[in-house]
């Protein structure tokens, strides 16, 4: 008989599942609109991930502000980012969490929002990979026959862009990179967060700190703060007002991520990530009335298959590995 307690504990994994993919979609429409809708027509996408970075520092300063006026109602976890040990222990963190924001950002910009669950189809891939490199886990030979339908879905995809002439090679190098900075970000958080007490809010604000200043140079670099000077809509409140949107989503989705890890496990996110994509590329479609070939959709169809595999051949590693585990 399943006790209150399991059913509680799956139940809150649902909710947190939920919660995530909802965000994450959210995200993904908000900062497509952001980044290359005619409405806003601003090329400044260092820029807007920067203020993203902004809004979140400046929700856990005041989550850490109402934490000390009103302890009984609020808690926020004390710590500093520009302590030494805490810049030692996080940035490496915040290094793969920029790769993976900006690719994202630049993903989004160059590419059409179907495109993006195949541009992101190779997470499962690389974290099987860095798994193995950095890990030093053993990938069995179905691991790897999952990994290599998920390679020949995300090469069909690719083709299928190609032959409708909607291929952006920007887009998916940037699709590719965020892939890879997304697993690379997976796998340390997991070993950062019992560090710090395993805060989530405390890994979202030393994250979002320090991209606020390692994004800076990129933002002078690439030319914004003249576009930003010269943007006709600058002092619009149309435009600010989903700029904050895009904020707050910013916030919320780097805090359920590390929520979604943290409750499961780097695997079950990335995997969790490309279902979500899948159903927010159907979304998509009907959205922005794009017409796919059926090979497309195939391509589609052949990624979540190799993804579910690979959690399947997973989950069965993991209970034949416990079983050798168990005594007697």
């Amino acid at each position: 008989m399943v006790s209150n307690a399991l059913i509680l504990k799956h139940l809150h994994i649902t909710l947190v599942v939920a919660l995530y993919w909802i965000i994450s979609m959210a995200t993904v429409f908000v900062n497509k609109s952001l980044l290359s809708s005619k409405i806003i027509d601003l090329d400044a996408p260092f820029f807007v991930v920067w203020f993203q970075c902004l809004v979140s520092v400046g929700v856990c300063l005041l989550m850490k502000v109402l934490s000390s006026l009103y302890p009984k109602l609020i808690s926020f976890p004390p710590g500093s980012p520009f302590a030494l040990h805490s810049i030692k222990l996080v940035l490496p963190v915040t290094l793969f969490f920029d790769g993976m924001i900006i690719f994202n950002t630049l993903c989004l910009k160059f590419a059409d929002v179907t495109y993006y669950y195949i541009g992101r189809s190779l997470t499962t891939v690389f974290n099987v990979a860095l798994t193995f490199y950095i890990l030093k886990e053993e990938v069995s030979y179905n691991s790897f026959i999952c990994c290599i339908i998920i390679v020949l879905g995300f090469f069909m995809g690719i083709d299928q862009e190609s032959v409708a002439g909607t291929l952006s090679i920007k887009g998916a190098i940037s699709g590719v990179l965020a892939s890879f900075s997304l697993s690379l970000y997976s796998i340390y958080n997991k070993k950062v967060l019992p560090a710090l007490g395993n805060h989530i809010w405390l890994l979202a604000f030393f994250n979002n700190a320090y991209s606020c200043i390692l994004l800076l140079p990129m933002i002078l670099l690439n030319g914004e703060l003249d576009r930003l000077w010269n943007y006709d809509k600058l002092f619009s409140s149309d435009f600010w007002t989903l700029m904050l949107i895009g904020g707050i989503c910013g916030f919320s989705i780097g805090y359920v991520t590390s929520l979604q890890i943290q409750v499961t496990s780097p695997l079950t996110h990335n995997v969790s990530g490309t279902a979500k994509a899948c159903v927010q590329t159907i979304i998509a479609a009907f959205w922005y009335d794009e017409i796919k070939s059926l090979l497309w959709w195939f391509s589609n169809m052949i990624v979540l298959f190799g993804s579910a595999a690979y959690t399947a051949v997973k989950q069965k590693e993991l209970q034949l590995m416990y079983s050798y585990q168990k005594p007697g």
